[in-house]
């Protein structure tokens, strides 16, 4: 196998990303989500890590769909990989100790043997489970193609004879006998090994024997001679310098010369295979199968979760049917009795950068972050939160949420806010996406809505696909003036409804439901008329 082959990238296509920064995998709540998908830390890390670098390349993209569809579709498949997983694991452990020049020769054979034993047992495993499922996507195609060629070329017949020939001679060594050497005042200056034995010491004889040896009156033996007795390390050196490990290793190595010369003969004719190939498919097997078993949590749920038609780059475009927020799914899956609304949404060039207005507590954060997530999973090669969904990739996502206090002492809120969008117009291009949520909402109104327009002016200049979700409803009510701007993309009022009295969290395309801001804020923070005068009443 090539090590560059992957089940995250086609053969010969190089990797084509963006690091997503730290306030989007914030704002996006990655985070959490990786938490719940794998109780595993290490798992947990291998999956956020490559969350964060955002695929652009279609191809790549239809590669990695491909393969996680066929890995969610057979269950019997990834609970194999997944027991493999184990034996790969182990066989990356083996490799380091084959290469571990500082080990005995035997313990460098023996580590080889067990290497070899766990390689069969892992291209036989793999190949089994990919051969036995029907299979479409390129990426595991090739990766049957790749195990079924070892197998069927490599010998693998008596490779097994002779690692059970070899194994069964090395398990016949079961104990050692040590013979010490002391000097005048009693301190051990050289240790041998007297016998090599085929059965372990019984602990319980061992110390009646002891007993029954220190109760003698006579109890040092006339005469010992051994020619294998090597000098311990003295006070000083430490045990890298001289090891009395490292030096039993050395001198079971020359007693069993025989056995030493046996294991070389035969295992050299298996030097050229290695698992290291395979060892380094192990982040991307974890982030598949986790990923696919979460998946199809939610889909037991009666959730809607859907394989992405990835279009090409051109594209600024993303029609999607009953998508949802992923992080509800999770709520959801974690017992909460919730009731999951779903919405229809598009990005086209008639509706490419949307004003997001609607009551408090409406929806309108939960919906903005769904949008992000659904190109951040697709352009993973994951089943999306949706019925359906085709999008053109995104070249990077970028977020501008509320700020932390913690990080505006300096320029104070709306100095941060503004430092930061500064940042993402300087980064962003005409092909990313742009989520603003309650952006500018800590400054007056009329400075608000001043700067908001500049930045929606901004938006149609660069021609990126955004959602800016506000109060201020009367930034939506000038859409013929900011259409007329220069722009390829048009701006579209986008609202949060309420049906009968109560928020429906449906999402469609309508003017401003009216100038709601200043109610909004002083309803967020309980001051409207009502709220004090119940307050006043109690």
């Amino acid at each position: 196998m090539d090590d560059k082959f992957s089940l995250l990238y086609p053969p010969g296509v190089q990797p084509d990303y963006q690091v997503l920064g730290e306030e989007t995998c914030n704002d996006l709540s990655l985070e959490y989500i990786c938490e719940h998908i794998t109780d595993i830390e290490y798992e947990q890390n291998v999956i956020k890590k490559m969350m964060t670098k955002l695929e652009k390349n279609p191809e790549t993209i239809r590669y990695r769909c491909d393969v996680f569809e066929d890995i969610l579709k057979f269950p019997a498949l990834r609970k194999k990989i997944e027991e493999l997983l184990e034996e790969l694991s182990f066989l990356k452990e083996i490799e380091k100790s084959v290469k571990d020049q500082t080990a005995a020769p035997l313990w460098q054979l023996i580590s080889r043997l067990h290497e070899l034993d766990v390689y069969v047992k892992c291209i036989s495993g793999i190949s089994q489970c990919l051969t036995e499922n029907e299979i479409h996507s390129e990426g595991l195609k090739a990766l049957r193609e790749y195990v079924t060629s070892v197998y069927n070329e490599s010998g693998f017949e008596y490779l097994n004879e002779d690692i059970s020939e070899m194994m069964t001679e090395i398990s016949s060594v079961q104990s050692i006998s040590l013979g010490v050497n002391l000097d005048s005042r009693m301190k051990p200056v050289e240790v041998g090994i007297v016998a090599i034995n085929d059965t372990k010491f019984s602990r319980p004889g061992m110390l009646s024997r002891f007993l029954e040896f220190a109760s003698q009156k006579n109890q040092i033996h006339s005469g010992a001679s051994f020619d294998g007795m090597t000098k311990i390390h003295t006070v000083g050196k430490t045990a890298a310098d001289d090891p009395l490990m490292s030096t039993l290793s050395r001198v079971i190595t020359d007693m069993l010369g025989s056995t030493v010369k046996q294991l070389k003969s035969k295992l050299s004719r298996y030097v050229d295979i290695s698992g290291y190939s395979l060892t380094k498919l192990i982040p991307e097997f974890i982030f598949y199968i986790r990923w696919a078993q979460y998946i199809d949590k939610l889909i037991q749920l009666g959730l809607p979760m859907a394989k992405p038609e990835i279009l090409d780059v051109q594209e600024k475009t993303l029609k999607s049917t009953q998508i949802y927020n992923l992080k509800l799914g999770i709520e959801k899956e974690r017992g909460k009795d919730l009731e999951i609304i779903c919405n229809d949404f598009e990005f086209t060039p008639e509706h490419g950068i949307y004003i997001l207005t609607g009551p408090n507590r409406g929806g309108k954060t939960t919906f903005t972050q769904a949008v992000g997530l659904v190109f951040l999973m697709a352009q993973h090669g994951l089943f999306v939160p949706a019925a359906s969904a085709s999008l053109g990739p995104v070249d990077n996502i970028f977020t501008h949420f509320p700020a932390d206090e913690n990080k505006t002492v300096h320029l104070g809120r709306l100095g941060e806010e503004s430092k930061r969008m500064s940042e993402i117009f300087s980064a962003a291009t005409g092909k990313s996406l742009l989520l603003f949520n309650e952006s500018l909402a800590t400054t007056s109104f009329a400075e608000g809505l001043y700067i908001a327009k500049d930045v929606v002016r901004a938006l149609r200049y660069l021609g990126a696909r955004t959602i800016f979700n506000t109060h201020m409803h009367e930034l939506a009510m000038e859409l013929e003036v900011m259409n007329a701007l220069e722009g390829d993309l048009n701006v579209a009022s986008l609202i949060t409804g309420i049906h009968e009295g109560t928020r429906s969290y449906k999402v469609y395309l309508a003017p401003p439901e009216g100038v709601s801001y200043a109610r909004d804020i002083a309803e967020k923070y309980g001051v409207t008329f009502d709220q004090l005068k119940q307050a006043i009443d109690k």
